[in-house]
């Protein structure tokens, strides 16, 4: 199954992680592979490696991308990522495959969506599919079983204030 969580709204991430922990109850194991997100600045990284010994947790991504910076090192450590990922699953450990923020490394143009979905229509074996981010290829949704939009009604980003720690990373 390929489930995706996406929209403008928060829980994305938090939903799919709820899956993984609902899965871990269920002695099944997640591979989580984190996009645009650098190793130590989300409280999941931590507590998952410490807490749960079937969740695996990767974080690949560098400083925040901005319309116009260079996008050569984002590139380099996506590309990483999506390797790790399949050397990683060749193992055939997992049940759960968590790409977050796949969807925002497409968009950006750091990983092709042509490679993605050769991926998931021949994965290695019969693995259930988490993808989140803000943005979706109309490829992904085709292919989606589930598929649910955050939608944004209020955020404190409105009011200029910082994300929370705990709450939003």
């Amino acid at each position: 199954m390929i489930i995706l969580f996406i929209g403008d709204g928060k829980g994305k991430t938090s939903a799919a992680l709820g899956i993984a922990l609902r899965a871990s109850g269920h002695k099944m194991d997640t591979l989580i592979i984190q996009f645009m997100k650098k190793q130590g600045t989300s409280g999941e990284q931590n507590i998952l490696c410490e807490s749960f010994k079937n969740i695996d947790i990767f974080s690949f991504g560098a400083d925040f991308l901005f319309q116009g910076n260079d996008k050569t090192e984002h590139i380099r450590i996506a590309q990483k990522a999506w390797s790790f990922m399949k050397e990683t699953l060749l193992r055939k450990k997992y049940h759960i495959l968590m790409l977050d923020e796949l969807t925002v490394a497409i968009e950006y143009g750091l990983i092709p969506v042509d490679e993605v979905m050769d991926f998931f229509k021949n994965p290695p074996y019969e693995i259930h599919i988490i993808i989140t981010g803000r943005y979706a290829p109309s490829e992904l949704l085709n292919i989606a079983d589930i598929a649910t939009e955050m939608k944004k009604i209020k955020h404190i980003y409105d009011k200029g204030m910082p994300a929370i720690e705990g709450i939003d990373f």
